[in-house]
C-alpha cells in the first residue's frame, strides 16, 4: 500500500510539474524570447557566416556562432595581433588549446527593460576569471571558449550574448540569458 501511495504521489508531482507551465521547455521558450527581443530593440544585424580576419566590425555586427542556438558574438576590439616595436614589427601568434586566459568581464541579464543594470563585473577585483581555453572543467561555460576561439589574442574584447545553456551551470539552472561584455589576455 505504501508503494502505490508512493506512486502515485510521485505521478502527481510530475503531472504538476508538466502542466504548470513552468517546465524547462516553457523557461528555455521564454530565454528564447528574451534574446530575440534583445537583439531586436538593440537593432542587431546578425552574421550567419563568419567573417574573415580583416572584417570591420560595425557596432551592431554579431555572428550567430555555429552550432550553438541563440550565442551571438561581437567583436569589439581586435586585440594585438602584431607587436610593433620601433622599426621592427612581430606577428603574434593566436590562443592555442590549454593556453591560461585572464578575463575581465561585466554580466548582465537580458530582461524585457532595455534598462538592464550590471548584474556583475571584475572590472574592480585585483584578480579577475582565469582558466585554460578549451578546458571546460574549469570554465564550463561552453559561450567563454567560443568567445576566446573568436578573440584571438591579447587584449582582445567582445560582447557576447549567452544563452543559459552555453553560460555557467548557475545560469542554466535558472534559464537566465547573460550578456557579457569581455576583455582577454593570454598568459604567455
Amino acid at each position: 500500500m505504501k508503494k502505490i501511495i508512493f506512486c502515485l504521489a510521485i505521478m502527481a508531482g510530475l503531472m504538476f510539474t508538466a502542466c504548470s507551465g513552468n517546465s524547462y521547455n516553457s523557461q528555455r521558450n521564454a530565454e528564447d524570447k528574451l534574446i530575440a527581443n534583445y537583439l531586436s530593440r538593440n537593432n542587431i544585424h546578425v552574421l550567419t557566416e563568419e567573417p574573415d580576419d580583416d572584417y570591420k566590425w560595425a557596432e551592431n555586427d554579431y555572428l550567430l556562432v555555429p552550432g550553438y542556438d541563440d550565442l551571438y558574438f561581437h567583436l569589439r576590439a581586435r586585440g594585438d595581433s602584431l607587436l610593433i616595436e620601433g622599426e621592427d614589427t612581430t606577428i603574434i601568434e593566436p590562443i592555442e588549446l590549454n593556453e591560461t586566459v585572464v578575463m575581465r568581464y561585466k554580466k548582465f541579464a537580458l530582461t524585457e527593460n532595455p534598462d538592464t543594470l550590471s548584474y556583475w563585473t571584475t572590472l574592480d577585483q585585483a584578480y579577475p576569471m582565469e582558466f585554460q581555453y578549451g578546458n571546460t572543467t574549469v570554465c564550463e561555460a561552453i559561450g567563454w571558449h567560443m568567445a576566446v576561439k573568436y578573440m584571438k589574442y591579447t587584449n582582445a574584447e567582445c560582447q557576447l550574448i549567452c544563452p543559459s545553456k552555453c553560460g555557467f551551470s548557475a545560469d542554466n539552472n535558472s534559464v537566465t540569458p547573460y550578456c557579457y561584455i569581455m576583455k582577454m589576455k593570454i598568459k604567455r
